[in-house]
């Protein structure tokens, strides 16, 4: 399934791990692990933010993707199902059946 990763950085946290060069290695190993289509990072509410879209295969993989980031960066985090237009128009015309 396709998912919207969302984490935003406790920004005290994410300070540190920039200064001892963990937050870098943390987003490259997670980019490697989960091979996303998008990868965006901004601010949002004042925290940094990075919005991950990848292919879930199974739900397993949410303890092993969120945990660096709770443990390391103080992330707030959410899982949250996505479609693009291919699959928006493949569910619209499963609806009209």
């Amino acid at each position: 399934m396709r998912v919207l990763f969302k984490a935003s950085l406790d920004t005290e946290k994410a300070n540190e791990a920039i200064s001892n060069g963990t937050l870098p290695k943390l987003l490259q190993s997670t980019l490697e692990q989960i091979k996303p289509e998008a990868a965006y990072f901004t601010s949002e509410n004042g925290l940094r933010t990075a919005y991950l879209v990848f292919d879930m295969q199974d739900s397993s993989q949410m303890p092993v993707i969120s945990e660096p980031f709770f443990m390391h960066l103080g992330a707030k985090i959410t899982y949250t199902p996505v479609m693009n237009r291919e699959d928006l128009q493949k569910g619209l015309t499963e609806l009209g059946r």
